[in-house]
């Protein structure tokens, strides 16, 4: 699974990588502990009034939360890749309402005899990474839209899979456009953007690298998320 991940490119940034406009008024730091619950930032598109499409950076909530859902009910952070075209709960969200998810690299942990080790997987050279996602909103009370995001996950290899079993689905830049296109898709449409975006995460899982951290970012109360340390790279002794 993805339970946490790290985003160290500014709102700038990421406003001229994805070429895309602020949905609202966006600022964004670096932050290298993103946990379930808390707001990131996502890209998504739409048709504006001009009939053209218009790509938007905007916060999106991490626990997927369809209007239909009870309050209390459960908010998935991951969609399994194997069944999120299908799935009741994503199955919407795949058709028209994917988001790709912005992030640097994301942690993963491994049980040891005196506990548990965390390690921070990346793309070899640093870049961004493009994981996909699907968003739902739903109106609150003022009117508003709240949205939230899920990360869709699939069957780690290579790098990935020396720490764990599954790991964000990465989309590259060929299918950001694809991924992004706005519309309903119907069910052929859907299986073929599921094929591709399983050949293409696989390609993109099998060039990433793996590192240990300091354990500091295992506890989310007391660590400092804008802290760069938490990702450095450390020696197990």
């Amino acid at each position: 699974m993805c339970g946490r991940y790290a985003l160290e490119v500014d709102a700038q940034g990421l406003l001229r990588s994805y070429a895309a406009q602020p949905a609202k008024a966006f600022d964004w730091d670096a932050v290298f502990s993103i946990a379930p619950r808390t707001k990131a930032p996502v890209v998504r598109e739409h048709i504006d009034d001009d009939s053209q499409p218009q790509r938007t950076l905007e916060f999106a909530r991490w626990g997927f939360k369809p209007a239909w859902a009870k309050d209390k009910g459960p908010r998935p952070i991951n969609a399994r890749f194997e069944t999120a075209h299908t799935n009741g709960m994503f199955r919407a969200g795949f058709a028209s309402s994917r988001a790709v998810v912005p992030m640097t690299g994301y942690y993963e942990w491994v049980e040891m005899d005196d506990g548990k080790q965390p390690y921070f997987v990346h793309a070899n050279d640093g870049e961004l990474l493009h994981a996909a996602g699907l968003t739902t909103a739903e109106q609150n009370s003022e009117g508003e839209w709240d949205v939230s995001f899920t990360i869709i996950t699939r069957e780690a290899r290579d790098a990935a899979g020396d720490v764990h079993d599954r790991m964000p689905a990465f989309v590259d830049e060929d299918l950001i456009n694809e991924w992004l296109a706005p519309g309903k898709l119907e069910k052929d449409q859907r299986e073929h953007l599921h094929g591709v975006l399983g050949d293409v995460s696989e390609k993109i899982a099998a060039s990433l690298v793996t590192h240990p951290v300091d354990r500091s970012v295992n506890n989310v109360r007391t660590l400092d998320r804008n802290d760069p340390e938490l990702i450095a790279p450390i020696e197990l002794s």
